[in-house]
């Protein structure tokens, strides 16, 4: 009985929590914190329990990242490539729909997906008010792209930094098995895009000559703000990245490799650490942990055991639950955060490895966790910061404008990447 009522409070406190966090009249970091509060203090997670439920790759990955992006930041490295990039494409809108686009899936790839789309939008809004051409197509181009860049590599996104390290999975494995969906997935969303957008994207020859004299006035040597930072931030972000590629090889964990590459940085760059270590998300870190303790109260009291043998009972076989752990997390990220969803799936899979190869399920979570923000203006954080820029600066992006082709874009990424992961690891 009093395993009964314990395992009630944890669920109303897992919802509870949840329902704020989907509701945003409280802050999110705020109510999870408040939720971990909650179940330490009645002692559901016992306090020597805690360090089993703190996922610290998790943790200490996203800091050191953000150490690397806040420091290379001051060098004005990002803005750089920006302006290289729309030189590149030479006056074609279509090319810089297609430029900034795969840039932007290239550094979110490796880079937090809020940092990329905070350095590159403003850039992009600039080129588009050159150009003198409707910028929501090329706005909506970057937040697909980054989400799906995100989706490539252990580092990308947020879940797959949780699902790889839950699950003991390499770098090369995510880029193998979600590097070539990815990539599909760029190309493919680009297309439908086009097929929209097609009409706005068309321009006078006297207007790409005007552009391309605009364009020619910039020289992308004056974004760099301190040249000597620059070359070292350059330095070891392909350092990072190398290792990154090699870590399993070495037995090195991916958060060990972030966490050095910063403190590299930091005494070279010879930078004062608490200029940057102020601009660190904390709040997000501090996020993590609060979810990370509540789903361990589910984990401590069962719940998570009892719903994977639920599930078990209506799944019969890996492939059923390939299909519908993509789709339902697809979908629920659509609508909700899906760092929490992903925090709340990651023991049910593990949970669900007593009765069937779940390996291919880690990779349908990561498709439906990353993709599944494309759906909606709400589904993922790059869309929210993306529209709030756009915003500012007097270009209106309506929840239904977003959702007219985020939806589309979602449902076939989705089905592109499913049908992939279907035929290497199900068989056609």
């Amino acid at each position: 009985m009093e395993q009964t009522i314990t395992a009630g409070i944890a669920v109303a406190v897992f919802l509870i929590t949840y329902t704020m966090i989907i509701s945003e009249r409280v802050h999110r970091t705020v109510a999870a914190l408040f939720g971990a509060a909650v179940v330490l203090f009645l002692g559901i997670v016992p306090w020597e329990a805690l360090p089993e439920h703190l996922d610290l790759d998790t943790l200490f990955l996203l800091i050191g990242m953000m150490i690397i992006v806040n420091t290379s930041k001051e060098s004005g490295l990002f803005e750089f490539i920006a302006i290289k990039t729309a030189k590149f494409a030479k006056g074609s809108p279509m090319k810089v729909l297609l430029l900034f686009s795969v840039v932007t899936a290239v550094i979110s790839s490796v880079l937090d997906n809020v940092t990329t789309v905070l350095l590159l939008t403003p850039m992009l809004l600039y080129i588009t008010r050159l150009m003198d051409i409707n910028p929501v197509p090329f706005l909506l181009a970057e937040v697909f792209a980054s989400n799906i860049g995100g989706t490539a590599t252990l580092i990308g996104d947020p879940p797959n930094i949780m699902i790889g390290s839950a699950a003991g999975l390499s770098f090369n494995e995510f880029l193998l098995n979600m590097g070539p969906i990815a990539l599909v997935d760029l190309f493919v969303s680009l297309g439908i895009i086009y097929l929209v957008y097609r009409n706005a994207m068309k321009i006078s020859d006297a207007k790409r000559d005007k552009i391309l004299s605009t364009l020619g006035e910039l020289d992308e040597r004056d974004a760099i703000r301190d040249y000597s930072l620059f070359k070292k931030s350059v330095a070891v972000i392909l350092g990072v990245v190398m290792l990154f590629f090699v870590h399993d090889r070495l037995d090195i964990p991916p958060a060990v490799v972030a966490l050095t590459g910063a403190s590299v940085l930091l005494l070279w760059a010879g930078m004062d650490p608490e200029e940057i270590l102020e601009k660190v998300e904390w709040t997000a870190i501090f996020f993590f942990m609060g979810l990370f303790i509540l789903v361990g109260a589910l984990v401590e009291t069962g719940i998570i055991d009892g719903v994977a043998r639920w599930i078990l009972g209506y799944i019969g076989n890996t492939g059923e639950a390939l299909i519908i752990i993509t789709w339902f997390s697809a979908i629920s990220s659509a609508i909700v955060d899906n760092i929490p969803l992903t925090a709340a799936m990651i023991p049910l899979i593990k949970a669900m490895g007593s009765s069937m190869n779940v390996y291919p399920l880690w990779w349908a979570l990561s498709l439906g966790a990353c993709l599944g923000g494309n759906g909606t203006a709400i589904g993922a954080s790059a869309n929210v910061v993306v529209i709030g820029i756009a915003s500012r600066e007097g270009v209106r992006i309506t929840f239904m404008d977003f959702l007219k082709i985020g939806i589309v874009i979602m449902f076939v990424t989705v089905a592109i990447g499913l049908g992939l992961l279907w035929i290497r690891y199900i068989g056609v």
